[in-house]
């Protein structure tokens, strides 16, 4: 199966740059999104072939999630049952045969890190819900989960460090999240490839140069390890700050 995740900086915006053409092209069998900024009735886009799902936040022109799949699922859930974390449209979760798929839009810690305790709350407890989806069966969450993890996955680690997504406490969540079982599928296939980046600001020609951050991901159940069959990161493909992932797994 093609999994796709893409952080779209706006359904509505993207939509105008190519999103069609670029999701049909992709031709994944989960395609997922984050950062929709919709709320119900907003947007009309029915992809044939596929069912979707969306999880609006409250707040109007902010966050939001959306999965589209051929397949269709046993069941869908919204939020991670947690009332504080679940009215920013955050979380999808799908539930297949074999595996949970998790779309997950992280919240960002925000500048001068005024949202960084609500972070670790957060992270802790999303942690929590991944590790009981995965004593049930597989488990795959993707999506943009605001951190570089490692020095390797941006592109100026020195100046970056006490900033949004790549904090000590940030980074440590992270790290956690992975010893609870997980991995990360693009460092399973290339654990030393860098400049290797999913977001680039802006500002600075900083795409132009390449100056980015991967914060964009595919995470396994370390059990699920043996049936990856390949990661990539899209960064020719434009139409957000960010670019599409991917991971195959044969399920």
């Amino acid at each position: 199966m093609k999994f796709i995740s893409w952080n779209v900086n706006g359904l509505r915006a993207c939509m105008t740059k190519g999103f069609d053409d670029i999701f049909k092209s992709l031709d994944a069998d989960i395609f997922c999104v984050q950062e929709t900024k919709l709320q119900l009735g907003q947007i009309d886009y029915n992809p044939e072939g596929y069912y979707q799902y969306w999880n609006y936040a409250e707040k109007k022109g902010y966050s939001g999630t959306a999965v589209f799949t051929k397949q269709k699922p046993i069941s869908v859930f919204n939020g991670i049952d947690i009332e504080k974390h679940d009215r920013e449209g955050r979380v999808i979760t799908l539930e297949f045969e074999k595996f949970y798929f998790v779309c997950v839009y992280v919240p960002n810690a925000q500048d001068e890190l005024r949202r960084l305790d609500y972070r670790m709350e957060w992270e802790d407890d999303f942690r929590e819900y991944l590790v009981s989806l995965a004593k049930d069966k597989h488990v795959v969450v993707c999506g943009d989960m605001n951190v570089a993890h490692k020095e390797i996955d941006l592109k100026n680690p020195k100046t970056n460090r006490r900033n949004p997504g790549f904090t000590d406490e940030e980074r440590g969540k992270f790290e956690l999240l992975l010893g609870a079982g997980f991995t990360d599928t693009f460092r399973y296939f290339y654990p030393d490839l860098e400049n290797a980046y999913s977001w680039w600001s802006y500002r600075f020609q900083a795409r132009a140069k390449n100056v980015g951050w991967r914060i964009d991901y595919f995470l396994v159940d370390s059990k699920a390890e043996s049936l990856l069959k390949g990661a990539k990161i899209h960064s020719n493909i434009f139409g957000s700050d960010h670019c599409p992932v991917e991971v195959e797994i044969d399920f």
